[in-house]
């Protein structure tokens, strides 16, 4: 490891003073974060033949989808009100990861979710697939790691603060990929972000997986679709009258890919006072793991009191980490807006398509707003900060309002945003092209060559 006077950087105040921090890797391509968008981002660019780091702050890739036990690949099937069968409308990279689940015996069957289908995925096995195929493609991973700090050259993103048990280091880059979700590196040097709707955001939540289940007579009593039935309703809120603690009326349970066990997505973590939790402040995340766990347990009394083929029930366990919805959104040279999903919105310099109803977790039920027999499509530059060069964004820290983000936030999606991530990074690399500069109808058409089947 060699040193590197930093004096002619720019870095984060509290690292300005230290001249010397040791230089742990100069490369093409740094990716911070291994959810969806991550994984999709480091393993594309480094296919082509590009130098790539991830950092991830965890000792396992996967994000919201395993931190969080979200649990589920959202966002790959039209909704629809005919009753026909799931129709796929996303492909590329979400397609390939899938399939990769999929061989694995890692994802469910799709499920049906109101008027659209989804599946859920074994949270080990997503972290296998995402070490095997970053692994295959020459991506050097850290776990373990946090970015700190950034290391700026004038407006240009040069590389990052690292934090790990060994100590701080700089890893040069001659691009960034902000896949942390919660737009991380964006923050730290200093672009343009925003908090949801005039700072209000959806809620975070606490999933489990329940095992000791009767599978078969839960569906027979509960059915098939994964949204709770109303009678279910019903007996949340009058196990509420009597005083159990369940906040949230309309609850979603899922099958997994393990016998006699569901997911249940069923908590509403806010404050003790009643206001929505922002769990980029570390007191609020604290409390909405506290209380999720708390509220986790209400529920499965709830469930084997009360359901039929959960009476031998218990918690097997929860996520890592409370799941997370919404922190940071950035202020990107293009926002998603509201109108645009509302209206299934086609922009030539599309680079994913979403059909996910508008999903917004922000009372005692989700709100849903279907997109039906249709799709809107997410275009390019809104994974491109307004201020600052080499770096892009990818997942759901994209610049979209706070509505259409509730929508275009969702696993399948975020897979997809990293793989345009990747190509707009090689173009970038190639080219001497800055992000913003690029056209995205090249990018849409790279990934179609790559099977995103956008056209």
């Amino acid at each position: 490891m060699t040193n590197i006077s930093v004096a002619h950087w720019t870095l984060d105040p509290v690292f300005a003073e230290n001249t010397q921090i040791p230089v742990l890797a100069e490369v093409d391509v740094l990716v911070v974060g291994a959810g969806a968008a991550g994984v999709a981002a480091a393993t594309v660019a480094a296919e082509a033949g590009k130098s790539v780091l991830m950092v991830e702050k965890y000792g396992f890739a996967g994000g919201a989808a395993v931190a969080g036990l979200s649990g589920t690949v959202c966002g790959m099937y039209l909704a629809s009100d005919t009753g026909r069968g799931p129709e796929q409308v996303v492909f590329g990279f979400a397609e390939r990861f899938t399939a990769e689940l999929q061989a694995r015996g890692g994802l469910t069957q799709p499920q049906v979710y109101g008027k659209t289908w989804t599946s859920a995925h074994d949270p080990l096995m997503w972290r296998e697939t995402a070490d095997d195929v970053m692994t295959a493609a020459g991506v050097q991973i850290l776990y373990h790691t946090a970015i700190v700090g950034v290391i700026m050259d004038g407006a240009r993103h040069a590389g990052a603060v690292l934090s790990s048990n060994a100590g701080f280091s700089v890893v040069k880059s001659k691009r960034t990929i902000d896949a942390s979700g919660d737009a991380a590196v964006v923050a730290r040097a200093g672009h343009g972000y925003v908090f949801g709707d005039d700072g209000r955001i959806q809620n975070p939540t606490m999933f489990f997986r329940l095992g000791g289940v009767d599978v078969a007579s839960f569906r027979d009593s509960y059915g098939e679709d994964t949204i709770c039935p109303l009678w279910v309703t019903e007996r949340i809120l009058a196990a509420r009258e009597a005083g159990a603690e369940l906040p949230r009326q309309k609850i979603w349970i899922f099958d997994t890919t393990r016998p006699n066990e569901l997911l249940v997505n069923a908590t509403r973590l806010t404050g003790a006072d009643g206001r929505m939790l922002n769990v980029i402040d570390p007191a609020d995340f604290t409390e909405a793991e506290i209380g999720g766990r708390h509220q986790v347990r209400e529920y499965a009394r709830f469930l084997a009191d009360t359901i039929p083929g959960c009476q031998d029930s218990f918690v097997v366990d929860t996520g890592v980490e409370a799941g997370i919805r919404q922190t940071r959104s950035i202020v990107g040279v293009q926002t998603l807006r509201n109108d645009d999903v509302v209206q299934a919105r086609k922009d030539a310099t599309g680079i994913c398509r979403s059909p996910w109803p508008i999903e917004l977790h922000s009372g005692d039920r989700p709100k849903l707003h279907w997109i039906l027999d249709d799709y809107y499509e997410v275009p390019y530059l809104t994974l491109v900060p307004e201020t600052g060069e080499d770096i892009i964004v990818a997942g759901r820290c994209l610049s979209a309002e706070h509505e259409a983000l509730a929508s275009a936030r969702v696993t399948a999606q975020c897979f997809e945003y990293g793989h345009a991530a990747a190509v707009a990074t090689l173009i970038s690399l190639d080219s001497g092209t800055a992000y913003g500069d690029l056209d995205g109808k090249l990018i849409r058409k790279e990934m179609n060559a790559n099977g995103s089947a956008l056209d």
